[in-house]
Formats: C-alpha cells, sequence, structure tokens
C-alpha cells in the first residue's frame, strides 16, 4: 500500500505541527496511516457516498486524536491500494473548527485527481525512528 498526499495537505500538516498545541498530529498520522491495512484505513464518513464510483474511490473523511482531535480528508483508490491525503485540520484550538465547507470538500475531490493525473504529489512514509513524516515529491523520485 502507497500513501501520498497533495501540497494541500502537506502546507496544513506543516504549519499545524509548528505550534505546540498540534505537536500530537504527526505521532497520531503515524500510528493511523501506517499501521493499518487498506480496508482498516477505508473506514470513517464516506463523503462521495451517493456516487457510484464511492466502492472503488472512497472519499472519506476520519476522525484521528479523539473528539478533541483532528480532521484528515483523504481518498482511497481500491485497485491500487493507495491513499491520497488530502487535508486536515483540528477540531479545537486557535486553529480548530468542527468541519469545512461543502465548497472545500468539492475543490479538494477534484483537486486530487488533478494531482494523480499530473502526478503533482508526496509519497508519504515514517523516518527510521518511526517519529516524523517525510515528504517525496513524486516527480523527483521518479527522476532519480
Amino acid at each position: 500500500m502507497r500513501i501520498y498526499c497533495i501540497e494541500d495537505f502537506k502546507e496544513a500538516y506543516e504549519k499545524l505541527i509548528t505550534k505546540n498545541a498540534y505537536k500530537k498530529l504527526e505521532k497520531d498520522i503515524i500510528q493511523y496511516f501506517f499501521n493499518k491495512t487498506f480496508d482498516e484505513l477505508c473506514s470513517g464518513t464516506r463523503l462521495n457516498a451517493r456516487l457510484k464510483e464511492s466502492s472503488e474511490t472512497p472519499y472519506i473523511k476520519k476522525r484521528l486524536g479523539g473528539s478533541g482531535g483532528y480532521r484528515v480528508y483523504f481518498l482511497a483508490i481500491v485497485k491500487d491500494e493507495s491513499l491520497y491525503l488530502m487535508f486536515v485540520h483540528p477540531k479545537t484550538g486557535k486553529m480548530g473548527s468542527s468541519n469545512i465547507t461543502d465548497e472545500s470538500k468539492t475543490y479538494l475531490y477534484q483537486k486530487v485527481f488533478e494531482c494523480i493525473r499530473d502526478e503533482q504529489l508526496y509519497d508519504l512514509h515514517p523516518n527510521e525512528e518511526k517519529n516524523g513524516i517525510v515528504f517525496e515529491a513524486v516527480s523527483k523520485r521518479k527522476e532519480r
């Protein structure tokens, strides 16, 4: 299984982990996304449940870290067993919100397919110590 993200996720993530109130985010993402099977990761609220392609490409909103934690939005592509993290936000604190707008959800859904097509993605994996996340640009990886 591969885990990727788009720039929107990377920017939100990097902004959050610089704040002491959100330092737990990195650990929560590593624990959740890198320690589960693909099928386990497809749990959460399906935002495209009414669309016919939802069984092949579920668009998921997942709560991490309990009631005061974070929401992560991602697309799962079943046939490739790949996840595409699109956005993350805290639910509490100075930068927190209970949800994002429907317009933002639609924007992210459209953008992730564009990023996949154009290979404007980052490959994510934990560092060797498993206490940090490494973002490797897909386009740069292919150049090697």
